[in-house]
């Protein structure tokens, strides 16, 4: 039997993971800027009073050649073993995917105490969820306006 409540954690679950995933990726963006705006050299550490920094540089790392390429470069190598593995590779696309979709029903809405309690089972305290609530709406609120209301989706298997 389905738990409507279920589907109401779920669907706050999501709208609470848009404006936290949108920082997330603001703030990821930002580190290699700063970073790179430090003035640090490779060899001349900082100690401050609070803080400290260094640059370190790895000769000996070895980047992954891109999947396309590599496949590329092996099939100019070994036309035979290429086909092979490219049967592998569309063998491995063609199984499917489940997905669970959800949203709300016209003119009904999520509460803040059902907002609060998914934040309360990450592990805030009633208090700290309280006051994240407003502003997490308001984010949550302008992004929604910017891409829709429409049904939301979660890939379970």
């Amino acid at each position: 039997m389905v738990d409507e409540s279920k589907i109401i954690k779920l669907i706050a679950t999501d709208r609470l993971h848009i404006p936290v995933s949108s920082f997330s990726g603001k703030l990821k963006r930002r580190q290699p800027k700063i970073a790179k705006d430090l003035g640090l050299v490779a060899g001349t550490p900082f100690y401050g009073d609070r803080v400290y920094a260094r640059v370190e540089t790895d000769d000996s790392v070895m980047k992954a050649r891109g999947m396309k390429a590599g496949i590329d470069k092996f099939e100019q190598e070994h036309p035979r073993w290429a086909k092979v593995l490219r049967g592998y590779i569309e063998e491995e696309r063609a199984n499917s995917e489940t997905h669970v979709y959800f949203g709300m029903n016209y003119g009904k809405r999520l509460t803040q105490v059902d907002y609060v309690g998914v934040m309360m089972d990450l592990g805030l305290t009633e208090a700290s969820a309280v006051a994240l609530y407003k502003p997490l709406m308001e984010v949550s609120r302008n992004l929604s306006k910017k891409r829709g209301d429409e049904e939301r989706s979660v890939l379970i298997g």
